[in-house]
């Protein structure tokens, strides 16, 4: 019995097979070798996902107007475009992938969480032990008055950090920041504090509360679109810096706060998550949160391969 041995025919390209590799080859020598990957992966997969679902053009505009929309929303109270990548999950996962831990560390430094659109820069510079609650919108009560105190140490010495700034930012009780809510005072509800020579740090604030993801901008739009719900659970935000360490942008969660399990930006981490305790004895404060923070100094950082925050603009980090 005779076999068969036609070659079989070569399936046709549906589009020009060689447009792609055309454009990578248009970079030019001058290119530093992490633009070229960068660039040469970003053309590859943009191309590859627009032939796999045979984007439209219309298609292609309605992308497009939502990138130029969160553009023109952002300014230095809200950066939209962040607030894109969040629903994504696209800076949860770039913060895991910057700040993982080389294996060979054998302590940890605090982990790290998402920066968010809502940070502004110079934050109002405060003494210890003073409160960044300066006012609260009509309605809403007083909130949960909250001491939060504990201290800076290096991660692998213990010793304490001195002049560490932490910068911090929570929302009111309505679940707005001040920003976004013209009822409240400005830089409302944020403050800076330095760690003096025994690392130790003690601030006012309120209990944190859930807060849905703004609907009225791009973010809002894809959140509907995918029929997810836009809450993230109760968080305070912290940046810390300090002469010779590498900066940390974190958050730390309310244990008992709706949505830790499944946070519309993805950025809950175990070692992140506290407990506010009733606190008795202080007419400030209905809760107290003890929390210790560990940096890493950047001797340390660079011995074992642990990555941290170099830059958020205005921040000076």
């Amino acid at each position: 019995m005779a076999q068969n041995t036609a070659v079989p025919a070569q399936k046709e390209h549906k589009f020009n097979p060689n447009f792609t590799q055309a454009v990578i080859n248009a970079t030019g020598p001058k290119a530093t070798p992490r633009v070229r990957q960068l660039t040469t992966s970003l053309i590859q997969h943009l191309h590859d996902y627009a032939r796999e679902n045979e984007l439209t053009v219309d298609e292609w505009m309605a992308g497009l107007e939502l990138m130029n929309e969160a553009g023109r929303m952002s300014d230095n109270k809200r950066n939209e475009g962040q607030l894109l990548c969040d629903i994504f999950g696209l800076e949860s996962l770039v913060d895991e992938i910057t700040y993982k831990l080389a294996s060979s560390a054998t302590d940890e430094p605090t982990a790290t969480a998402i920066l968010g659109p809502f940070w502004r820069a110079d934050a109002p510079h405060k003494a210890m032990g003073e409160s960044i609650v300066t006012g609260l919108p009509a309605g809403t009560g007083d909130g949960d008055r909250t001491w939060v105190h504990g201290t800076v140490t290096d991660f692998r010495t213990g010793k304490p950090v001195e002049g560490a700034v932490l910068d911090v930012w929570h929302t009111a009780p309505n679940g707005l920041y001040e920003q976004q809510d013209p009822e409240q005072p400005e830089m409302n509800l944020r403050g800076r504090f330095t760690t003096g020579k025994d690392g130790s740090y003690g601030f006012y604030c309120l209990r944190p509360v859930p807060y849905p993801i703004p609907y009225d901008g791009p973010a809002g739009k894809v959140l509907q679109a995918l029929d997810r719900h836009p809450y993230r659970p109760a968080h305070i935000h912290f940046i810390l810096t300090a002469p010779g360490y590498k900066p940390i942008v974190t958050q730390i969660f309310d244990r008992n706060s709706k949505y830790i399990e499944d946070d519309a930006v993805f950025a809950v981490k175990d070692s992140l998550i506290v407990d506010f305790k009733p606190f008795q004895g202080d007419p400030k404060a209905d809760f107290e949160l003890p929390y210790d923070f560990k940096m890493a100094s950047y001797e340390d950082a660079e011995k074992h391969s642990i990555a941290g925050a170099t830059e958020v603009s205005g921040a000076g980090i």
